[in-house]
């Protein structure tokens, strides 16, 4: 990959669409997704469902029987649901209290809020609510790290609410988080090349994000440095989407070398193979 004199920067406007996630068991994802998360089938075919809010799909499963669990390698850590309100936030955590779905922690992030746990096949998933961008600290929380989530403030926002089985409207992806082999070469390529703006650099892992976002992409070591790409058939990601103006597509596709054709745009893939692509946002 090949930066240009210039620093490249995305626009403030970019927005993030669904992940495409491999899973070994279409018809056992789909339930969980259904009944754990409350998720609403946009689609479903043979081998391939999508899901989402019953307006707008967050996630498109594909389903391959012999895939193996993840390992020692690149890909997927979690990716973040982002919920509009806190009060949607506590309605998914009374969901996973009821359907007895264990989940691996939870934290307070100072500009978000956040449980953390994982799908039938170990995919990683962060169920997050955006705190006001005026109460947001300066150093976005990176400097303190997180603090645990209160979880009984959380659900006093809705004291006395009946259970809802499905999630309300305006449920996004809010930012995907990978393993990588080493982080100065992801930025390299997330931050120099793609043209996300640096937010934090922990030394194991690092955040960027565009127009000043907390994150809109982490990435990190966690799992070894130098690590390669994950192997064929394994569940995890297939690529995650970022979603640009159409009159920006073509500014970051001059910035890379490789790219491959899409429905709506390109896809591109990083030193590790994990793939991102660009597409058009909808009107």
């Amino acid at each position: 990959m090949t930066a240009t004199p210039q620093t490249p920067t995305l626009p403030a406007t970019l927005t993030l669409g669904a992940v495409h996630l491999t899973v070994s068991d279409l018809d056992r994802s789909v339930a969980w997704y259904q009944r754990s998360l409350g998720l609403r089938v946009h689609a479903q075919d043979v081998g391939r469902a999508s899901l989402g809010d019953g307006e707008v799909p967050v996630i498109e499963l594909y389903e391959d029987p012999a895939a193996r669990p993840a390992g020692r390698h690149a890909g997927l850590y979690h990716y973040a649901l982002l919920y509009p309100s806190r009060e949607e936030l506590a309605r998914a955590a009374v969901r996973l209290s009821l359907t007895e779905t264990p989940i691996e922690g939870a934290s307070d992030h100072r500009t978000h809020e956040a449980i953390y746990l994982p799908d039938p096949d170990g995919n990683g998933i962060e169920l997050a609510a955006d705190r006001e961008k005026t109460e947001w600290p300066k150093d976005l929380g990176y400097s303190r790290g997180p603090a645990p989530l209160d979880f009984r403030a959380l659900l006093s926002t809705i004291e006395g609410e009946a259970p809802a089985s499905f999630v309300g409207p305006g449920l996004r992806m809010g930012h995907l988080h990978l393993h990588v082999g080493d982080v100065d070469q992801g930025l390299a390529f997330y931050r120099d090349v793609l043209g996300f703006e640096g937010q934090a650099n922990l030394g194991s892992a690092a955040f960027v994000s565009a127009g000043g976002y907390h994150h809109h992409l982490g990435f990190n070591v966690w799992r070894g440095r130098g690590v390669g790409p994950a192997p064929e058939h394994t569940v995890g990601l297939r690529w995650w989407t970022v979603e640009l103006p159409a009159d920006e597509l073509d500014a970051v596709r001059a910035r890379v070398d490789v790219a491959s054709e899409l429905d709506g745009g390109f896809l591109v893939r990083d030193p590790w193979g994990t793939a991102v692509a660009f597409v058009a946002q909808a009107a």
